[in-house]
C-alpha cells in the first residue's frame, strides 16, 4: 500500500510504500491486555501496617458497670482494640502484598505493538476514538524529514494546520477542564484530551521541544514506541503523524525487538 509524503505546506511531494507492519490485523483485545500490563508497572503497593490499631494495652472489666464490655485502656478508659472505636484497626483494609502488576507474553506484547501501529491507518477507527480528520487527505500522515528540524512552536502549529489538523487542535484545546474531586489538589488539576501523536526518528530532533507546548500533542522517538503511546487508555487508533525517516526506520526497530525476543526465549 502506497501513501503520500507531504511537505511543510501540506502538499504531496512523493509516495512511499508502507511497511508490512501496517497490514497486521487489528486486535483490540490484545492491545488492551498489553496496555494494562504496561500501565500496571506504575502502580505502587499500599496497605495498612499489621499492627495498626492493635498497639494499645487494654482489657475488659466485665459486666455490672453499666458500660459496654469492650476492651478499654486501664479498664475504664478509652475503648481500644476494636474496629468500631477511635484509633481502632480497619476492617478489610488494603493488603500491601496484593498483586498489582499484570503480565503478558512477549510475543503477544510484540503483536499488540504491531496491531496498534496498523490501527493508525484506519480512518474509521481513528474517528471512533474521537479524533477529527475532516480535512486530512489520508492516513497515516507522513511528512518530510525537515519537519524534525522545526524549533518554534508557532511553526509546528502552522504545519499542522496546513496538513488539515485545525479542527483536531481545536477539539483538544476545548477539552481541557478542571478535574472534579480531591485530585485537583494532588498534582492533577486538569483533565485533558489526547490529541495528535508525532513520531520522529531521533531523540535530538528540535521539534520534540517545540511541539510539546501544544495542548494534547505528544512526541515520541520511534525507537521508544509503546502501546501506551499508540493506544491511550487501551483504545487503539490514535491519530498519528510520522516523519519519513521514522516510517522507514520502523521495520528495523520491529525486527530488532523480534530478534531480542527470540534470543531471550532460548
Amino acid at each position: 500500500m502506497k501513501v503520500g509524503v507531504y511537505n511543510l505546506e501540506g502538499k504531496k511531494v512523493e509516495e512511499i510504500e508502507l511497511p508490512e507492519i501496517f497490514e497486521t490485523p487489528v486486535r483490540p483485545d490484545i492491545i488492551r491486555r498489553a496496555f494494562i500490563a504496561a500501565w500496571s508497572k506504575k502502580f505502587t503497593p499500599y496497605g495498612k501496617s499489621p499492627m495498626a490499631g492493635r498497639k494499645a494495652v487494654a482489657w475488659s472489666v466485665g459486666k455490672g458497670y453499666d458500660i459496654a464490655r469492650i476492651r478499654r485502656i486501664e479498664g475504664f478508659g478509652r475503648a481500644a482494640l476494636a474496629a468500631n472505636v477511635v484509633g481502632g484497626y480497619r476492617v478489610r483494609a488494603p493488603k500491601p502484598y496484593k498483586r498489582l502488576v499484570r503480565f503478558i507474553n512477549k510475543k503477544e506484547k510484540l503483536l499488540a505493538l504491531k496491531s496498534a501501529i496498523a490501527a493508525t491507518k484506519d480512518p474509521i477507527l481513528v474517528q471512533f476514538r474521537g479524533h477529527r480528520i475532516d480535512f486530512v487527505h489520508e492516513l497515516p500522515i507522513i511528512v518530510i524529514g525537515d519537519f524534525e528540524n522545526i524549533s518554534k512552536t508557532k511553526e509546528v502549529r502552522k504545519v499542522l494546520i496546513n496538513l488539515g489538523l485545525q479542527t483536531e487542535l481545536e477539539r483538544v484545546k476545548e477539552g481541557r477542564r478542571v478535574r472534579a474531586g480531591k485530585g485537583k489538589r494532588r498534582g492533577r488539576k486538569y483533565k485533558r484530551r489526547k490529541g495528535l501523536l508525532i513520531i520522529v526518528s531521533s531523540k535530538d530532533a528540535p521539534v520534540i521541544r517545540a511541539a510539546r507546548n501544544i495542548e494534547g500533542i505528544d512526541v515520541k522517538v520511534v525507537d521508544n514506541l509503546s502501546v501506551i503511546n499508540l493506544a491511550p487508555g487501551g483504545w487503539p487508533a490514535r491519530l498519528t503523524l510520522w516523519t519519513k525517516e521514522a516510517i522507514l526506520r520502523l521495520p528495523k526497530i520491529i525486527e530488532e525487538r523480534y530478534r531480542k525476543l527470540m534470543g531471550g526465549s532460548k
